[in-house]
């Protein structure tokens, strides 16, 4: 192609049909350069598509077979009652006290210091005897206050008498309103709920450690039973965030945190947990289900990999309508997750991730027995139930009352609901990411959990991940989503979050790179030479785009 004829192309950034004729694909989808004999010219009109097409489950999902346990899968229930009756019973199993599993409350191992008589004599007594003690007086009451729970709390959580509080809680239940207020004759149904865990949970739960790819298999009753002693405080050395606490590396579980420092978050907070504790509770409520969480490792990604893939962009819808949660309902859906699982949720956050798991409470469980994730790690659950339904976000959030859930289960008796957690890192200054070892981490986290592992897996639903409080570029983080998405040969459902801007741009890009056909290694190539500039050229959000555009403009007047 001549000089002249790029010299007439017009300049401006929004010319992506024009440009997109510079080079004509053929009948076949390969281009040809301008001039070159060929069909006629035609409207290729959008390229993304609609919803609909995007693969869903359970269309999609491979054949599970009977429920299984192996090496690398714990199944909490027994399979043998699952697979041939479908009855939902606890495994039998050994106690274990151990750094490998979950240090469970009535273990006969897990011990407390207490002072008797008037001589105050010290001695160590089993920790759940005082535990069950307490719950059992909890549990035989009508009506119990946030000062009987707190009481409770306290009797087996001695060394945190001064510093544990309860004001978020007290003024919870005093500022909600009468219609609403059930938390009196809640509280002891939670508390003999908590008391059923010996006769739940059998078998010992293992730890999800780094750079060990596992699953856990449970029964939403199991979760509950043991999201029933989170709120009681119940789970031993997991009281402490301290560098040198045995759990230092794993998520906080017991509810101390949720119960202190009033804010208006908390209280919607609270009102979402109490929810769901009031449905599972509720005598009525068949708790039928499993939830699966696995914990997935991928070999570190080097640069030559990306450099040599020859996959083009995937399938795309691109919406600012919608969320991930409602409208992806089917696909895989990203969590835009704390590298600590679950983030604050049981604190004051109230982001994306946070949010998820308030509206899907089972996935607290997690935050037991997985390790904060590495670069190369990502957690996906399967199955979770979502109990309520809200609106907002962050200080605007509110409860917005219970979700009916009507997602089907699939053979494992498991909610067709895929959860993928995965955090994108978080940048003090947003320049820090414009460098390939930024971009590599972000297409290896990326890919770990878009990577399929048999070939009727669902596309992905995923959006503007890492944008928020953690300064991603959208445009960066969307090209990113789009590689490790075309790597894995999964389509894409993304959604901007009425970001309608974002929306038009990328969908121009998107056309502009399938019309071209441009594979993931040259892709990879422009984010290389976009990050090059940078020691040069003040980099900022919303570039990318224009630079790729210009990239290619400047690939074709070398033809």
């Amino acid at each position: 192609m001549s000089g002249d004829l790029v010299k007439k192309m017009p300049r401006s950034h929004n010319n992506s049909d024009q440009m997109a004729q510079v080079l004509q694909p053929d009948s076949h989808g390969a281009t040809r350069p301008w001039g070159e004999p060929g069909p006629p010219q035609r409207d290729f009109g959008p390229t993304t598509c609609t919803l609909d097409k995007m693969k869903k489950l359970p269309e999609s999902q491979c054949h599970l077979g009977p429920l299984m346990f192996n090496r690398a899968h714990t199944v909490l229930i027994n399979v043998e009652e699952f697979n041939c009756k479908r009855i939902i019973k606890p495994q039998e199993g050994m106690e274990i006290w151990s750094s490998v599993v979950v240090k469970m409350p009535h273990s006969s191992s897990n011990l407390m210091t207490v002072r008797k008589g008037i001589s105050q004599e010290v001695t160590n007594v089993i920790r759940w005897k005082v535990i069950s003690k307490e719950l059992k007086v909890l549990a035989k009451k009508k009506a119990v206050d946030v000062q009987d729970v707190q009481k409770a709390i306290l009797m087996y959580n001695q060394k945190y008498k001064a510093h544990w509080s309860f004001d978020a809680l007290d003024k919870f239940v005093m500022r909600i309103p009468k219609t609403e207020n059930y938390f009196d004759s809640l509280f002891p149904k939670i508390a003999a709920l908590a008391l059923k865990l010996p006769e739940h949970v059998k078998k010992a739960i293992p730890m999800l450690h780094r750079g060990h790819p596992a699953s856990i298999t449970l029964s939403q009753v199991q979760i509950a039973c043991l999201l029933a002693n989170a709120f009681f405080c119940t789970f031993p050395h997991r009281n402490t965030t301290s560098s040198r606490g045995e759990y230092h590396r794993f998520p906080t579980i017991n509810f101390n945190s949720l119960f202190g420092n009033w804010s208006e978050r908390k209280k919607e907070k609270l009102r979402a947990i109490m929810h769901y504790f009031k449905v599972v509770t509720d005598e009525n409520t068949k708790l039928d289900g499993l939830v699966t969480f696995e914990r997935r490792c991928l070999p570190d990604t080097d640069m030559q990999t990306w450099k040599s893939c020859d996959q083009v962009m995937p399938r795309m819808h691109i919406t600012s309508h919608g969320t991930i949660e409602n409208e992806g309902t089917g696909l895989l859906q990203v969590d835009f997750a704390s590298s600590w699982i679950g983030g604050g949720v049981l604190s004051a956050g109230l982001l994306q991730e946070e949010i998820l798991f308030l509206m899907n409470p089972e996935l607290i469980v997690s935050r037991l027995f997985t390790e904060r994730l590495a670069d190369n790690e990502c957690l996906i659950i399967t199955g979770s139930q979502k109990f309520s339904n809200s609106t907002g976000y962050g200080d605007s959030f509110e409860w917005a009352g219970p979700c009916e859930d009507s997602v089907p289960r699939d053979e494992w008796a498991r909610r067709r609901r895929q959860i993928l957690a995965i955090d994108a890192e978080h940048y003090t200054q947003g320049r820090e990411q414009y460098n390939m070892h930024s971009v590599l981490r972000e297409l290896t986290k990326a890919y770990c959990g878009f990577r399929p592992t048999c070939a009727g897996e669902p596309d992905i639903a995923t959006g503007k991940w890492g944008c928020g409080a953690f300064n991603g570029d959208p445009q960066l983080k969307a090209m990113i989503q789009m590689m490790a998405a075309a790597r894995a040969r999964r389509g894409l459902a993304f959604f901007t979050f009425m970001d309608e801007t974002l929306k038009e741009d990328l969908e121009k890009i998107y056309q502009l790179l399938v019309t071209e056909g441009v594979t993931v290694g040259k892709l990879f190539e422009h984010l290389r030479n976009f990050c090059r500039i940078f020691p040069t050229k003040k980099v900022q959000d919303g570039l990318l785009f224009d630079f790729i555009r210009d990239a290619l403009k400047r690939s074709w007047s070398l033809l």
